[in-house]
């Protein structure tokens, strides 16, 4: 058969993960939201702009990526 142009989908079932947060540390991901939607125009919930923003850092941490990178090539 011959091959698909989009490759297989992966996996995208979300993993439910429950974290506890100081006081500071929620006021200031509440603060976020409100420049959020102040410079977006549109309010999203901590729950939807919570993970993206860990995904944000997470990509752009160059020593994560690196060595992210490292630990897949061994597998």
């Amino acid at each position: 058969m011959v091959g698909l142009k989009l490759p297989r989908i992966p996996d995208r079932t979300p993993v439910k993960l429950t974290i506890l947060v100081p006081p500071d540390l929620y006021q200031a991901l509440v603060d976020y939201a409100t420049l959020y939607s102040q410079i977006y125009g549109r309010e999203e919930p901590l729950i939807e702009l919570v993970p993206a923003m860990l995904a944000a850092f997470l990509e752009g941490d160059k020593a994560f990526v690196k060595g992210r990178a490292a630990l897949e090539r061994r597998t």
